[in-house]
């Protein structure tokens, strides 16, 4: 399966809101599946992304989908983390 289109939604956190999520996204894979609500966070050691997940009653969190392997799991991160600093760069070099 290949990552035919990454969106991204930048998400702008309010006044007092938490900071470390910077953006949604959604992946489509080969222009016929996709999959939505992956997350861009912000953390100690830079962005990386999170995928779809809900929380159970016991207040702990499942995914709701996941690469089953490190090679997808990477090459989606890399893509929507690209994809989401192409758009932020955008946005920079619109302010300057």
């Amino acid at each position: 399966m290949n990552i035919t289109e990454v969106k991204i939604f930048p998400r702008a956190a309010a006044e007092g809101e938490d900071q470390k999520l910077k953006a949604y996204a959604s992946i489509t894979f080969d222009e016929a599946f996709v999959v939505r609500g992956l997350k861009v966070i912000d953390g100690k050691n830079g962005l990386f992304v999170v995928m779809p997940s809900r929380k159970l009653s016991d207040g702990t969190f499942k995914d709701i989908a996941h690469p089953l392997n490190n090679e997808t799991r990477g090459q989606i991160e890399t893509m929507v983390l690209e994809k989401y600093g192409n758009i932020t760069q955008g946005v920079e070099d619109r302010a300057q």
